[in-house]
């Protein structure tokens, strides 16, 4: 048997990963962020604003405008063939940074700056570019990509929300008929819970350091002693909107990133929460999807309209999650002062990032196409009128009535009471006059609480909290 050909080229059809394959046209937009040549550009940014800091403390001579503005534009202006060129220096090297480094000295080399190529990633340690470069990866992705997904998922679930804030229907307790709720107070819930994490998400705030091979400035402080390289390294990880770690090893520990794929994790949990729910819901018809014309439900039943965006949502969840948990745990031990695992484990970011992506546009694009059947939602609401002995119980316990709840629990438990019979149920009570008036006037439509009110008081801090 012949070995299988290696593919020559990678594409859509080739790649092992169905985030670079079958969902990429999905996920593309990750890309700039979070893929290899993310990387490599991001690398030389921070060497290059690296070399702009330290002519400002005198350690490299006072650059012209137009230098610091070519250094500045030097790492996102990358074309693929200097990427590429990073790529055939690390065959040698078999360093990516220092590939990196190469790179950028030949990109100075013939300009203005090959003076100071000798001071480019001066007293470093590869850890320094690294950890300051993917976190900036990861937060442009969060800024960029993720939190604007997550605020179409909030809004459209706030417009929904509004909508159909007084729309009746049927709670379930363990399965079971409850009492009734609205739809737009239930959808509200969802809303209110994403927007939570996702505020917090946006307004996360990575850590970042930059202090040489193990943490204490070693070759800095000696070859530059006149430089107070605490204060500049916290001038510097500040300058990239990071807070300073000043107390690490080689490594700036993980426990930013562990916490902020721990929001990640928290708000795929709610969507999946939803998905299960929303799918519950088409399964009742109570949700319809709309059948799009040359579309296949399935293989063998012509009839059928799956709820798959809702499935795909749910399913890449426990992708995202499994990489998020995988991370966290991994990224947060390192032996002694530095070893490399951490290294091969934070370069799948972009990966968990592309399923959570995943996640929120199957969301998206389940709700664009299901409508509620509010029809069938108030005649399943009418169909037994039992769900309203909880008020009742409730306002008999008011009125002074001696163990209310045994006595309407005996009356119907196990027993189902229509509209008709609601009213004959509610006569046989014994109880006074008055409060028989207000129990006959009662109906699952109007026993519904504040949920009107609550959906209202939800959207409008949902709406607070983005303007803040």
């Amino acid at each position: 048997m012949s070995e299988n050909p290696i593919p020559v080229k990678l594409t859509e059809l080739t790649a092992i990963s169905p985030t670079d394959g079958r969902y990429w046209k999905e996920v593309a937009e990750l890309s700039p962020y979070t893929s290899e040549m993310a990387l490599i550009k991001t690398r030389v940014e921070v060497e290059a604003r690296y070399l702009i800091a330290l002519s400002e403390v005198g350690l490299v001579r006072k650059l012209k405008p137009a230098e610091k503005e070519r250094l500045l534009v030097l790492g996102p202006s990358m074309t693929i063939e200097e990427v590429v060129r990073v790529k055939e220096i690390e065959e040698t090297t078999r360093h990516d940074v220092k590939a990196v480094e190469r790179t950028f000295r030949e990109m100075v080399a013939g300009t203005s700056l090959e003076d100071v190529t000798e001071m480019i990633h001066f007293g470093l340690t590869s850890e320094d570019v690294n950890n300051l470069s993917y976190r900036l990866m990861l937060d442009r992705a969060k800024r960029e990509v993720l939190v604007p997904a997550l605020d179409k998922v909030v809004d459209v679930l706030v417009d929904m929300s509004d909508k159909h804030k007084a729309t009746p229907m049927l709670a379930r307790t363990h399965g079971q008929p409850a009492v009734p709720t609205t739809l737009g107070k239930e959808m509200v819930n969802f809303a209110f819970r994403l927007n939570g994490q996702v505020r917090k998400l946006a307004a996360f705030r990575l850590t970042g350091k930059l202090n040489g091979a193990v943490g204490n400035y070693n070759a800095l402080e000696l070859a530059a002693p006149e430089v107070d390289w605490v204060e500049f390294s916290r001038k510097f990880v500040a300058s990239l909107g990071f807070e300073p770690n000043l107390i690490t090893t080689q490594i700036n520990p993980y426990e930013d990133d562990a916490e902020m794929f721990h929001v990640f994790k928290l708000i795929n949990g709610i969507v999946l929460d939803f998905d299960q729910d929303i799918w519950r819901y088409i399964s009742d018809n109570w949700f319809t999807q709309e059948a799009k014309n040359g579309e296949v439900g399935s293989s063998t039943m012509p009839q059928k309209v799956n709820p798959i965006r809702f499935e795909n949502s749910e399913g890449n969840v426990v992708v995202a999650n499994s990489l998020f948990e995988g991370m966290a745990r991994k990224l947060q031990s390192s032996r002694l002062q530095r070893d490399l695992s951490d290294s091969t484990t934070i370069r799948n970011i972009g990966v968990a990032l592309a399923h959570s992506l995943l996640v929120y546009k199957g969301l998206l694009s389940g709700l664009a196409r299901v409508n509620p059947n509010v029809v069938l939602m108030a005649q399943t609401l009418n169909e037994d009128w039992v769900i309203l002995t909880e008020g009742v119980q409730t306002v008999l316990r008011r009125a002074g009535t001696e163990d209310p709840y045994s006595m309407i629990a005996s009356l119907s438990r196990g027993q189902h009471i229509g509209k008709d019979e609601w009213q004959v149920w509610v006569d046989g009570l014994d109880i006074q006059p008055d409060i028989k008036t207000q129990l006959r006037g009662l109906t699952p439509e109007t026993y519904i609480g504040k949920a009107v009110e609550l959906t209202e008081l939800a959207i409008k801090e949902i709406k607070a909290s983005r303007n803040s």
